[in-house]
Order: structure tokens, then C-alpha cells, then sequence
């Protein structure tokens, strides 16, 4: 859910007050300035405690680097102490190595993951922060990987969009030969420098994290010379550089080919500049109508010729070897006619079928999806056949549901998903029915359960728990990113606002969260009241991120509270602070920080009342 990601990410900087300083960089970086002293912000007090809490809310934050450290080791460091720390390494900056952990792919083999230490990691995200808003002046718009407010589902949009609307069905995939092993160093950092990054300093920085030693998991000892690590949180804004280049390149072949008159004519209605007049004066000339769509390395370049489609092919091919110096994977990288043959995206397949007299996109998940997707769910099914106790089962069972809601998330947005899911489900139903004790009936399912699946004739219940229906969905439309979007504008940030969304995704990570002294009925309630609460604080009204919610029981345990529905509310962790906090100077520091009002501050009461804590006022 990006759009809910940027609106935490937009808070997180308001409450820093980095927000004026990112405008800035946005505003310079789009108006063509150069950056000589950047490093000025990077280390600025502020950006670091931002930078902490950026990390904390990630969930990789956990995981240990070689140091065996993570997030948790840092928490009781002091704020000026932890400034020191990070400024300090700053000045002389040398990065411990990088842990190497090797992921499960579907086809047998495995993806290299590098994971640096958890300093290393805050180091990275001060730079993010700061490197972001001046990128994002100068990316492409049909890049649509690893940046604020774009998804997959966007580029995905977008590719249906050239194929069908705009009748573009000559498509050239082009598989890029281990893109994140492979990026040159040097051509990085000139690329950087290019793009305005002129601070040594920073650019010194980045090539020290390049060069970060990897220590494989038989102790080996690498030193690269080119790659950039799959894991660090500068990684994919790097790779998006290095590929920003080529987005451009296909770009003024046709898209921003200069012309010699301004065809561009502003439509009122929607609010944004029109290229359709210029497009068709185009046509008229003996350029190639091409666009391009890309999602990190995964990209397309849709053309209306075949004959354009080959040259683009050959030319795309040669250019990458010479300016970026990477390989393409000639077994992989085709041109495709999508009226004859299907095309791989993202995990989807898109096909144009004859309709009548014309064509229509017909897409599905790709048959290496589907293979993962039905071993994966197969596996679960056994694990929870295995449950030594009944609490195991029940957990067990909703990352069961967890994953066939991120399924549905994803994959809805395929127009025959409500066929490919069903095909599935009837292997996964056979091994069910083989290995658990299934029901028809069994207790009221949660509020988020019982809203999105309880119109399902397919929904079952195992030792009375309900078990979430794989073949229950329906195709689901993604519109593309609104125009003028943009967390770095005060105009976008309005816009980000107005078009946020459910945060389902957190629905699917709060089901698997567990503490062990949490009952089976507290996390079930917990999801069920964020759910009733469209992931809002009960207080402040805003959305929360995994790291900011906190379910609050109203009357206390000590005091009687039960774990029932009615007991619980989901607030932000800092309200649950000023709930409970005892120190009046302390919680002056919270209202003021919090900007708590008065009419927020008369249901803070009433909860501390439950709690048998003293009344607060805005005039501690």
C-alpha cells in the first residue's frame, strides 16, 4: 500500500521537521541545481532521529547484521549519544561487512541477499532521505520501482494500458543478465555527479558502501569491484539511477523528442498537459513510436511495428553493453506479438484475444506464480496438520489466511484471476480435505473475515477457526498515479491524502504478529478492531504503520480487563504513553509534541479514568 507508506513517511518528517528541507531539495534538484554540500543535511541532528525511526518501522529491522545487532540494541541509547555515534561515522565513514544470506527462488536456485549492519543500515537511510527528493526531480515517469506513491500494480496498469488503449502490441522483454552484480561502480557515481550530486563527500560515502566487504556463509571473505548488495536500503534508489539513464534514452526516441512547434494543450477537466496533438505530428515523421514501462531491472518497451520492435531490440541490446556495460540474457529477451503470444510481467501474463472487431487484454498469473503459489499454500497445510496443540493450529492457520490474502491483494488485479485462483484452490481443497478436519460452520469469524469472505459458499472452518476461501475473488482495476502526486510538494502531499487507501497489507502482518503472553482472542480482536477502525488511531484520526499501533485494553488486565472486542482500541504508541504516563512533566512534553487538542485530550481522559490515572490538562 504506497500510498499508505508515504502518508506515515510524510508524518515521520513533519514530526522531525525535515519536511521544508526535502521541499527544498525537490524544488532545486527539479529547477536543474547542483549539490555540493549535501552532507550538511545528511547529518543534521534531525534527519539521523528521522532516519532511526524510518529503520524501526521497517521489518527487516530485526534481523541481525554480522555484528548479530538490530534495531532493539539501539533503543536505549540517548538521543545526543546516538547522534555522535552516527555523525561520527559520518566523518570517517568505513562500513562494517555485509552479511550474505541466500533466498529460495522458485526455480530451484537461490537470490543473493546482503544484510548490513544495523548502523550501516540507519547510515544508508540518512542518505535515502536526503538523496530521495532530488532523484525523484529527475526520474522518469514510467519508472515505477522502489518510489513514493508507485507500485507494481502501476507498471502493470500502465503496460495494459500502451497494449490495449493505445494499440502498442509489439512488445520488447529484455532480461538484464544479474542487473544488481553487475552495476558498474564508476558509471554510478558519474551518474550521481550528472544528476547534481556533487558532494565528495557523500559521493565518498556511497562508494565506501559499494565496496563493503560480503562474508558468505562458509566465512569466504568477497571484496566486490561492481554489484550493488540486494538488501540495502540505498540499493534500490542506486539501481533506479543507474537504469534512470535508459528511461530516458527510450523517452526521446518518441515520448520527449523535441519538436518545432508546441503541440502540448492543457486539458482543464483533469488537470494536465496533453502530447496527444504532438504524438500524432509525430506519426507523420520516420521515428519509432516506443514507450517504455520499468519496475527495477523488469522492463518493457511496447512498439506499434514489428519492424521497430527488432531495431529497438538490437539498439536497446548494444546500448546497455555500452553505456551501462551490462549483459542482456539472450535466452530470455524477445520481441513478442501480444495478438499471437503471451508476455510475462511482473508476475502476470498479458495476451491480446480478438474481440469482435477489435482486441482486448486478457491477463492471468503466470504459470510460475501459480506453481509457487500452490506449493507454497500446500506446504502451510501440512504444517498445520502437524499442530502439537490447539493454540499452534490457530496460529498456524491465520498465516494460512494471511497468505491467501496477499494473494488476493496482488493478484487481483489479473482480469482472469477469478479463473487462475480457482484452479488452484482445487489441488490445495483436495489436500485439506485429505489432511485436516474440515467444517461448514464453526465460530463467527472476525469483522475483516466476515466483510470480505462470510458471502462465500467455499468458506470452511478447521477445529472452529475459519479457513479463507483461495478461490473467492474477483478481478480489481488500478487506475495509474494521479497526476501532480508527489510527497514533496505541498500540492502532492494533498493529493496523497485525498487518494489513500485500506491498508490491507498491515491487516496481513498484524494476523501473524504474536506476543507469548497474548490470548488467541486478543489477536484475533486486535485485527478486528483495526479493521473497524480503517487502520485510524482512535484518538488522533491518523493512519498507523505496524511500528505506531498499539491495541490499548481499556479497563486494564490488573483491573479486570478482559481481551473481548469491547475492551480494545487501536491507538497510536505514543498515545498509549500519554494513557498511562504518571509523570505530569513528561506528559506536558507528549500533548505539546503530539499537538493533542482539547477534544482529544477529553478521550485521553476518559481512558486514563479506566486506567485509575489522574486527569491531564493543556495547561501542565
Amino acid at each position: 500500500m504506497e500510498n499508505v507508506s508515504a502518508s506515515h513517511s510524510i508524518r515521520h518528517m513533519e514530526y522531525y521537521g525535515m519536511i521544508d528541507s526535502f521541499d527544498d531539495l525537490y524544488k532545486a534538484s527539479s529547477d536543474n541545481q547542483t549539490f555540493s554540500n549535501l552532507m550538511e543535511i545528511v547529518t543534521s541532528p534531525n534527519n539521523i532521529l528521522l532516519a532511526y525511526r524510518n529503520v524501526k518501522g521497517n521489518s527487516g529491522s530485526v534481523s541481525p547484521g554480522v555484528d548479530n545487532k538490530n534495531i532493539d540494541d539501539l533503543k536505549d541509547i540517548p538521543n545526543t549519544d546516538f547522534i555522535k555515534i552516527v555523525q561520527a561515522k559520518f566523518s570517517e565513514y568505513k562500513p562494517q561487512p555485509v552479511k550474505r544470506v541466500e533466498i529460495p527462488k522458485p526455480n530451484g536456485k537461490t537470490r543473493p541477499l546482503g544484510i548490513p549492519t544495523i548502523w550501516d543500515r540507519i547510515i544508508q537511510q540518512c542518505l535515502l532521505q536526503v538523496l530521495e527528493p532530488v532523484m525523484e526531480a529527475k526520474f522518469h515517469d514510467k519508472n515505477y520501482g522502489f518510489r513514493p506513491n508507485r507500485s507494481a500494480h502501476h507498471a502493470f496498469s500502465q503496460a495494459v494500458r500502451l497494449a490495449q488503449v493505445c494499440k502498442l502490441t509489439f512488445v520488447v522483454d529484455i532480461d538484464i543478465k544479474g542487473f544488481f552484480d553487475n552495476v558498474n561502480h564508476s558509471k554510478l557515481i558519474k551518474q550521481l555527479w550528472t544528476l547534481g550530486v556533487k558532494d565528495r563527500w557523500l559521493l565518498g560515502v556511497i562508494r565506501a558502501m559499494l565496496k563493503a566487504p560480503i562474508i558468505h556463509k562458509d566465512g569466504r571473505i568477497e571484496h566486490p569491484k561492481k554489484g550493488t548488495p540486494q538488501g540495502g536500503i540505498l540499493s534500490p534508489l542506486l539501481a533506479n539511477v543507474v537504469l534512470n539513464e535508459l528511461d530516458w534514452w527510450i523517452s526521446s526516441q518518441w515520448e520527449t523528442h523535441p519538436t518545432r512547434h508546441n503541440y502540448d494543450w492543457y486539458h482543464a477537466e483533469k488537470n494536465y498537459w496533453s502530447k496527444g496533438n504532438k504524438y500524432r505530428a509525430l506519426r507523420g515523421s520516420k521515428l519509432k513510436e516506443i514507450f517504455i514501462v520499468r519496475y527495477a531491472d523488469d522492463f518493457k518497451i511496447f512498439c506499434r511495428k514489428r519492424s521497430d520492435a527488432d531495431k529497438i531490440f538490437l539498439a536497446t541490446k548494444s546500448w546497455l553493453k555500452e553505456r551501462l556495460k551490462l549483459d542482456i540474457s539472450l535466452e530470455k529477451s524477445k520481441v513478442v506479438n501480444l495478438k499471437k503470444q503471451k508476455s510475462e510481467f511482473l508476475g502476470f501474463t498479458m495476451k491480446l484475444m480478438r474481440k469482435r472487431k477489435s482486441f482486448v487484454i486478457e491477463t492471468h498469473m503466470c504459470a510460475k506464480a501459480m506453481k509457487k503459489v500452490s506449493d507454497n499454500l500446500a506446504r502451510q497445510v501440512k504444517v498445520i496438520q502437524h499442530s502439537p496443540t490447539n493454540e499452534e493450529l490457530q496460529k498456524q492457520l491465520t498465516k494460512y489466511n494471511s497468505m491467501v490474502i496477499g494473494i488476493h491483494q496482488y493478484y487481483k488485479k489479473a482480469t482472469h484471476i477469478s479463473v487462475d485462483c480457482p484452479k488452484i484452490n482445487q489441488r490445495i481443497m483436495i489436500i485439506i480435505k485429505n489432511r485436516l478436519d474440515v467444517k461448514k460452520t464453526g465460530q463467527p469469524p472476525s469483522d475483516f473475515v466476515k466483510k470480505n469472505y462470510a458471502r462465500s459458499k467455499q468458506l470452511r472452518w478447521i477445529n472452529g477457526y475459519p479457513m479463507i476461501p483461495l478461490g473467492f475473488i474477483k478481478h480489481s482495476h488500478t487506475s495509474l498515479p494521479k497526476m501532480g502526486i508527489c510527497k514533496y510538494t505541498p500540492e502532492g502531499r494533498i493529493l496523497i491524502h485525498k487518494y489513500l487507501t485500506f491498508p490491507i497489507d498491515i491487516i496481513n502482518q498484524l494476523m501473524n504478529m504474536e506476543k507469548t503472553d497474548e490470548s488467541i482472542e486478543f489477536r484475533d480482536n486486535r485485527v478486528s478492531k483495526y479493521s473497524t477502525q480503517r487502520g485510524r488511531c482512535r484518538i488522533t484520526k491518523e493512519f498507523l504503520e505496524l511500528a505506531d499501533i498499539y491495541c490499548h485494553r481499556i479497563i486494564p488486565k490488573n483491573l479486570g480487563g478482559k481481551d473481548n472486542f469491547q475492551n480494545l482500541v487501536i491507538v497510536h504508541q505514543d498515545i498509549h504513553t500519554l494513557i498511562h504516563e504518571e509523570d505530569n512533566q513528561r506528559a506536558s512534553v507528549l500533548i505539546t509534541k503530539l499537538g493533542i487538542t482539547n477534544t482529544q485530550l477529553e478521550i485521553i481522559n476518559q481512558f486514563r479514568k479506566k486506567a485509575k490515572n489522574c486527569e491531564l490538562s493543556l495547561n501542565l
